[in-house]
């Protein structure tokens, strides 16, 4: 269930920032974790949203995807600030270049991984997904997977997302970071 590089990062106070795609569960398991460990949690679209008082799917219909990564990027920026807490981060945002140096160096990045059929299924309850508007969720999420997931596996520290309850993702996150 667990992959991490050799010198396996034990948490040390630094941010601790969930990337992967989106159906994976980075918003629960964040809250889940940031519960355990007794720290604040953010969810960076959320803070998008107050940013912009407008919704994901709004910001990207009336803007475009390079406006939302913009100010994803931006708000990711303040979030980063030194102080612990969990920051879920939308699927793209490890992919734009200054936000994932920003992560790397300055946080515990953890790449929560699942199957595309998984998120498929996932996803197919809610229909907020900009990218999955009237298309096949298995198709866009295997693209998408194809495409990303060499980008996510960057991050010092993989942890798959199975079928299983969230709290066992939480353990296995625990487990990664020597807590």
């Amino acid at each position: 269930m667990l992959q991490t590089h050799d010198h396996n990062p034990r948490w040390n106070g630094k941010p601790i920032v969930l990337i992967g795609l989106m159906g994976v569960g980075k918003s629960t398991v964040g809250r889940r974790l940031a519960q355990r460990l007794s720290l604040p949690f953010v969810d960076a679209d959320q803070e998008i949203e107050e940013a912009a008082d407008l919704s994901v799917s709004e910001i990207f219909e009336r803007y475009g995807e390079a406006y939302f990564r913009d100010g994803e990027r931006r708000v990711i920026a303040r979030l980063i600030d030194g102080t612990p807490k969990v920051i879920a981060t939308g699927g793209g945002a490890f992919l734009n270049e200054e936000t994932r140096a920003l992560i790397l160096d300055q946080t515990i990045a953890i790449w929560l991984d699942a199957k595309p059929e998984v998120l498929a299924e996932r996803v197919q309850r809610r229909d907020t997904r900009p990218l999955l508007r009237g298309k096949d969720p298995v198709k866009v999420l295997t693209e998408l997977a194809r495409v990303r997931n060499p980008i996510y596996a960057l991050a010092p520290i993989r942890v798959a997302s199975q079928q299983a309850p969230h709290e066992a993702t939480v353990s296995a996150i625990l487990e990664a970071i020597g807590q």
